[in-house]
């Protein structure tokens, strides 16, 4: 059975792994290598079972760990063809690893089946990832979206757990320290996902039968757990009973080695 084990999630930084303690893929590697080891060790996860790196967008939070990761580790990378573009003339990638690029007809790593989907984002060529694991399971990573499109939700409705961005709160983003060009551009159809738009599709996902669901992405000085976790309680209200009819987690900012099987 696979797990879903959020390694790092936040503005700050972010990681997804999703297999079990045999073998698994990475989703972004945005912090560093020895921080990124430990806390795969927290999960109990050996780096052996990493086979391979998928990489969502080129922005820091997502990528500051690959160049030592893959010269560690040496596993392939996965990315759209604009972000492997950017992190090869980068030079992001260990010399001598493996690259490929993805794109919405996928392809298979040590029995995961995994898509990219592209996502409306103010990067390279953003996308996120929908992983079949080998026991036939649905999850997606969706993260880095200034707004939920018509494909995005196809994509998403029926997995059989999400883990969605839900970066900010409107009235902490409006009222907070951060300039007014950084706030329009989080704010903007290609920036991050409110907690608001979030709580919406999750909703959908509950009622088109998606059961297990993490919060990720958390903005540190625009949202809390709380809030985000408390907006989408609001949406859902009393139509569907909690640990009854869906699993609702939030996403921590560094794993304390908590993880969701599926």
């Amino acid at each position: 059975m696979a797990s879903i084990y959020p390694l790092f999630s936040s503005s700050s930084g972010n990681a997804c792994f999703i297999g079990s303690r045999e073998s698994g893929i990475l989703i972004d590697a945005g912090a560093s290598c020895k921080r990124l080891c430990e806390a795969l060790s927290r999960c109990g996860i050996p780096k052996e079972a990493v086979k391979a790196v998928f990489i969502t967008h080129d922005h820091s939070d997502h990528i500051g760990a690959l160049r030592v990761l893959t010269k560690v580790l040496g596993v392939p990378v996965y990315a759209s063809k604009g972000t492997l573009t950017y992190l090869v003339n980068s030079d992001m990638i260990s010399p001598g690893s493996e690259q490929h690029e993805i794109d919405a007809g996928g392809c298979e790593v040590c029995g995961f089946f995994v898509r990219a989907i592209h996502t409306p984002h103010d990067a390279m060529e953003s996308v996120f990832y929908k992983t079949v694991t080998p026991d036939g399971k649905t999850v997606c990573v969706c993260t880095d979206l200034g707004h939920v499109t018509e494909a995005i939700d196809r994509e998403l409705i029926g997995s059989d757990a999400v883990l969605l961005e839900s970066n900010y709160d409107d009235n902490m983003l409006r009222f907070g320290p951060y300039p007014y060009n950084l706030k329009r551009r989080i704010a903007g159809e290609f920036g991050h996902l409110s907690n608001r738009d979030s709580a919406t599709e999750i909703r959908r996902l509950i009622e088109n039968g998606t059961r297990r669901i993490i919060l990720g992405h958390l903005s540190r000085h625009n949202n809390t757990p709380e809030i985000a976790e408390g907006e989408v309680l609001m949406k859902i209200g009393d139509d569907f009973v909690r640990n009854r009819d869906y699993i609702l987690n939030v996403a921590q900012v560094e794993t304390n080695g908590w993880g969701m099987s599926f």
